[in-house]
């Protein structure tokens, strides 16, 4: 039968096929109503790419969703990939691990539920070393998620692997944010009357069946062959519904034997005929009951396989037999079944009322799950088998391994409701406080850290001294990310009624009440011993507690360090759902220190990442560091386009008033941080953080009395936290308030020469840029113009390095009220670098330090071709023709 109508389509389907073939691999959604010819689509592409072929080898992978094994792990991948399972020896060691466990033929296990995705990518890549690959997935709204998620990983990864991929869903399922989507609309009347034409359907039927398909091919082809008016359905029906009811009425032709059969394959779902045969035998038919099916081109039988023409034909079988005869046909399945996971579907599926024994085989077939990474369809089989499950307190355990499922799946909405149902359970404190973390850790992954503060502190009552203190840990980070002073002093004080004391929790409390001795000194603790076996986090969304150490004590060295040992930790387990967090630490201390091409590499990188695998709340998060670099440079655009829903809050109105400062907007610099909350926790994070800005826009504005209480706070923190950058902004904002007199019998002179001892080697070039900037304006508005020559000429080196636009014309301005000469600025080897992209650039930087392209590609969760390919991109823009070239250039 041949396709009409569907030209576009064709003509986008093959460049899709031309570009992977060219080595620029391509995705694309088909979207559209059950029976309007996505199948037909992806048939035609299947033997598009065989047929053009010519000399090159194609290889066409395909997998069907199917809907009764949507809750089946892995389920898809395992179809789609069954076939090239002895390629899984050339993936790398982890990657090659989380695909044997999918595919049974392996004992290790991944803990990351995306490194799965990243091997099936690696894998696509692998293949297409020997020719086109094409990925071909057809009713992917009911691919188990597991599958779901690591293909759409895979997908949006695709660069250069000679990759194509193609999506069929229904209208309404299946989400594939950021991949291409081609609609399929109804047929022209001129088409579809070609179509019919096709089919032997005398024109004088044709408006008959015109009028009630509507377009939708499949209608066209099922009222044709039908021969019957469809004006008797209710006019509220849909297409998609009418087609359903006509295939009931062709179903309920068949003899009844044929009827069950046909019933016990659509219960079936995967078209495993000796099951099938097996169950059947159960209820007293055999295969020859199916040869009326056959016959009425209802079903197809090849290799053991049997299908369904169209899955609306399955769900018209399923749907039309009475509860008792599904009932029925669920139970023979299950007694036939080999597969445990199959034989508990279909025991539930056939249970009418509780049964402990079946929710015991659903957990049990929810513990594989989990042991395969496919936590979410873990989440619904333990939710599953609550259900059934006749006890109120074993209901509340299996709804609490639920949630905890659901919220290593990223189903923090559903975490919650279920960690929630699980409490309602249960009349027990014991239970309940075992609970508390769980729902607490769920409600922070909806970003109410207060609320998870708050149960946590409440459930503490209720535990054991262990087991409060455990709980009273968590409630102060809790506390902390969510700015409240006073439960993070409640849970420090608990804690040290307990015996228990714990130095962050003890250090965030002194910290809100400004005690910085001593809050700094337990933190540099902390950090000297490496941590103590409490400091990781509880929850996911809360940053090791030695990286919030060190950014308490302004370390740049420590956060550097401990950011880096999280990302290798990251890199080299293939944790990409921590990679992120990891990332984003790491590109806040990459700002501070000035390298800020590396920072957009890491951020960049996180971001794509956090994408792919739907983390839209640390997509914002990372936006503040973008924006903080965008401030510097004085780019009001990109500073506000960085303001992502849910980075709002004081770290983003510290960025914002930083960019006010630049542009001269001093008033509303002052406006911005004087209306953050005072006892803001983080106080050493933005407050203090933004203290310098304050004092600088108080100063220029007139209003030195206005910079005493952020001054105060700042000082008092430097002096407790030791590092040279810290005093050295101290004694510059000391100098700008003795200029306007603010400061009695102060020489702002030796302070500015002071702070820029300081500054020599603290890392951070901004402030010390910035030191310079102000002592030079000093030095000019005092008449000393050739003195002022040499810090201004450093600030304005540092601040173009920096392209911190608005701060190099101040510096500029100075130097030629100095009477300086300035000469245009020349290329320098940064320029060079400044041509890449960011992924580029981490690329080139490990080419250039000597690792190969797998060894990079298993680094930046890539394939070898995509690596290979930004290398090639990169030759040209850098003037050199090979790795052994990148060697020789100052790459920073």
């Amino acid at each position: 039968m041949g396709l009409y109508g569907r030209t576009a389509e064709q003509e986008l389907l093959s460049d899709l096929l031309a570009g992977a073939r060219a080595g620029a691999s391509g995705t694309l959604v088909l979207r559209g109503e059950a029976g309007i010819g996505k199948t037909a689509l992806l048939d035609w592409l299947a033997a598009e790419a065989k047929s053009s072929a010519g000399e090159d080898p194609v290889r066409v992978l395909r997998v069907t969703g199917i809907e009764p094994e949507a809750d089946i792990a892995f389920g898809g991948l395992v179809q789609l990939l069954w076939p090239v399972q002895e390629r899984l020896a050339s993936l790398p060691g982890p990657q090659a691990a989380a695909l044997g466990a999918v595919l049974g033929s392996g004992e290790q296990r991944g803990s990351d539920r995306f490194l799965t995705g990243l091997a099936v990518l690696t894998l696509l890549a692998e293949l297409a070393e020997d020719g086109l690959v094409l990925c071909l997935v057809d009713d992917a709204q009911w691919l188990d998620q597991a599958t779901a998620e690591a293909m759409l990983f895979a997908a949006r990864r695709l660069a250069a692997e000679r990759v194509a991929m193609v999506f069929a869903a229904r209208d309404g399922g299946f989400t594939a944010a950021g991949l291409p989507e081609q609609p399929l609309d109804r047929l022209q009347d001129v088409d579809a009357r070609r179509l019919l034409a096709q089919a032997g359907v005398a024109p004088i039927l044709h408006q008959q069946v015109l009028t009630a398909s509507a377009g939708n091919p499949l209608a066209l082809l099922e009222f044709a062959a039908a021969r019957r008016q469809q004006a008797g359905h209710p006019v509220p029906l849909s297409v998609p519904d009418r087609v359903l009811a006509a295939f009931r009425a062709r179903i309920a032709q068949l003899p009844e034997r044929t009827r069950l059969l046909v019933l016990v394959a659509a219960a079936e779902g995967r078209g495993e005929l000796p099951l099938v045969l097996e169950a059947a035998k159960l209820l007293g038919i055999g295969l020859g009951d199916l040869e009326q099916a056959e016959l009425a081109e209802l079903v197809h039988v090849m290799h053991g396989t049997l299908t369904f023409r169209h899955p609306l034909i399955a769900s018209a079988a399923y749907q039309g037999a009475p509860l008792a005869r599904r009932l029925a046909v669920h139970q023979a399945l299950a007694e036939a079944a080999d597969d445990p996971d199959c034989r508990a579907r279909h025991l539930a599926a056939a249970a009418t009322s509780p049964d402990e024994s079946i929710a015991a085989e659903l957990a049990a077939a929810a513990e594989r799950a989990r042991a395969r990474t496919a936590y979410a369809a873990a989440a619904r089989l333990f939710e599953h088998a609550a259900r059934i499950a006749p006890e109120p307190d074993r209901q509340a355990e299996l709804l609490a391994e639920a949630a905890r499922q659901a919220l290593v799946a990223g189903l923090a909405p559903l975490a919650v409701e279920l960690a929630d149902r699980a409490e309602a359970r249960t009349g027990t404190a014991a239970v309940r406080v075992g609970l508390a973390p769980l729902r607490a850790a769920a409600a922070a992954e909806v970003d109410d850290h207060g609320h998870a503060a708050g149960l946590l502190l409440h459930r503490a009552a209720e535990a054991s001294p262990d087991d409060a203190a455990s709980l009273l840990r968590t409630a102060a980070d809790q506390a902390w990310q969510a700015g409240d002073a006073g439960v993070v002093r409640d849970a420090a004080r608990q804690l040290h009624a307990l015996g228990a004391d714990d130095s962050v929790a003890t250090a965030w409390a002194a910290l809100t009440e400004e005690k910085y001795d001593d809050a700094l000194a337990r933190l540099r603790r902390v950090l000297a011993r490496g941590g103590d076996g409490r400091e990781q986090p509880a929850c996911p969304t809360l940053p090791p507690r030695l990286l919030v150490a060190a950014g308490a004590l302004g370390d740049d060295e420590a956060a550097l360090r401990v950011a880096e040992a999280e990302l290798t930790r990251c890199r080299e387990e293939a944790l990409i759902g921590s990679l992120p967090q990891a990332l984003e630490a790491w590109a806040e201390v990459l700002v501070v220190t000035g390298r800020y091409r590396e920072a957009k590499a890491a951020v960049a990188e996180a971001e794509e990442i956090a994408r792919d695998i739907g983390l839209r709340r640390r997509l914002a998060r990372l936006a503040t560091v973008r924006a903080r670099i965008a401030a510097v440079q004085g780019d009001e655009d990109r500073a506000l386009a960085a303001g992502l829903p849910g980075s709002e809050g004081p770290p983003h109105t510290a960025v914002l008033a930083l960019l006010d400062l630049g542009l001269g907007r001093t008033e509303k610099v002052l406006e911005r941080l004087e209306a953050v909350p005072a006892g803001w926790p983080q106080a050493t994070l933005m407050p203090l953080a933004a203290a310098a800005d304050q004092v600088e826009a108080a100063v220029r504005l007139g209003e030195p009395e206005r910079a005493a209480e952020p001054l105060q706070r700042f000082s008092a923190w430097a002096h407790a936290a030791g590092t040279s950058w810290g005093r050295a902004v101290v004694l510059r904002c000391r100098a700008l308030l003795a200029e306007v007199d603010a400061l009695d019998n102060v020489d702002p002179d030796n302070l500015y020469a002071g702070a820029l001892r300081l500054h020599e080697g603290s890392g951070r070039p901004f402030e010390q840029a910035r030191t310079e900037l102000a002592y030079g304006e000093w030095l000019r508005r005092s008449r000393r113009r050739s003195h002022a020559r040499e810090p201004l000429r450093a600030a304005l080196a540092v601040f173009e390095q920096l392209r911190a636009a608005p701060w190099a014309e101040r510096a500029r301005a100075e130097l030629l009220a100095t009477g300086e000469v300035l000469a245009t600025a020349k290329p320098t080897a940064d320029n060079l670098v400044d041509r890449l992209t960011p992924q580029e650039l981490q690329v080139v930087r490990l080419a250039a330090a000597g690792q190969s392209s797998r060894e990079i590609a298993a680094q930046l969760f890539l394939s070898r071709r995509t690596v290979e390919h930004h290398l090639y991109k990169a030759y040209p823009k850098l003037g050199v023709g090979s790795r052994r070239d990148l060697a020789r250039l100052d790459l920073g």
